[in-house]
């Protein structure tokens, strides 16, 4: 399943969402400006769990957070700047939007963690926002459980656009994260998708969600 756009409108601007979007999108470029430095790059700031279980240094550390605003390709960064689109403005909107920068930058944090833990000897570069971004999905299941979210779901040669509770889109979408993750366990180490990163950051998300969210405010209505 593929979430097109949601309905539920925001009662501000939100800004650190856009400007994550937009941190995002000019890493990226700037890395497909850098050529065949690019590989170079990446190793030097993308997240390695070697590199920190074998004795963290400053710059092992810098790199959980530089590691989360780069991408691997254009694919992997629509993806995750699509599901930030639809579901972060709301998430802060309702927290305000300090305390989304700082939910935001903590859940991609438990996420690395997580991926640490579970890949502690691994030397291959990780990089991608979608463990911050799990945090967001699963702030946003909490607080919005029931709107609906228009969603694509391929059928076979056929696709389908139709209205599902956001409950529904994003818990098959962390079903499928967990019952990948435990596929992964004691795997060879030859890369692909962060599937316990995910795990992790939703998992936060989820209980972070509605700690950190501010009082609702009722907006006045005229009533006939």
């Amino acid at each position: 399943m593929i979430p097109i756009r949601d309905e539920n409108p925001t009662h501000s601007v939100p800004i650190v969402n856009y400007l994550i979007i937009l941190l995002n999108i000019a890493v990226f470029i700037f890395q497909s400006l850098l050529g065949s430095t690019n590989e170079a790059f990446v190793y030097q700031f993308a997240l390695i769990p070697a590199d920190v279980t074998s004795g963290p240094t400053t710059g092992a550390i810098f790199n959980i957070f530089t590691s989360m605003f780069m991408h691997a390709g254009w694919a992997h960064l629509g993806g995750n700047m699509l599901y930030l689109w639809i579901f972060g403005d709301n998430v802060e909107d309702r927290m305000g939007s300090f305390k989304y920068l700082l939910f935001y930058i903590f859940g991609g944090v438990i996420a690395s963690l997580t991926h640490i833990l579970t890949n502690p000897h691994s030397t291959i570069p990780t990089v991608g926002a979608s463990g911050a971004i799990a945090a967001v999905l699963g702030a946003y299941l909490v607080l919005f459980p029931s709107q609906r979210v228009l969603t694509l779901i391929p059928l076979g040669f056929w696709l389908r656009l139709t209205m599902l509770p956001a409950s529904l889109v994003l818990g098959v979408w962390f079903i499928f994260q967990f019952f990948q993750g435990v596929l992964s366990l004691g795997a060879s180490d030859v890369g692909g998708v962060a599937f316990w990163a995910h795990i992790g950051g939703f998992i936060s998300g989820v209980l972070l969600g509605k700690l950190l969210k501010k009082p609702e405010t009722i907006y006045p209505v005229n009533r006939w």
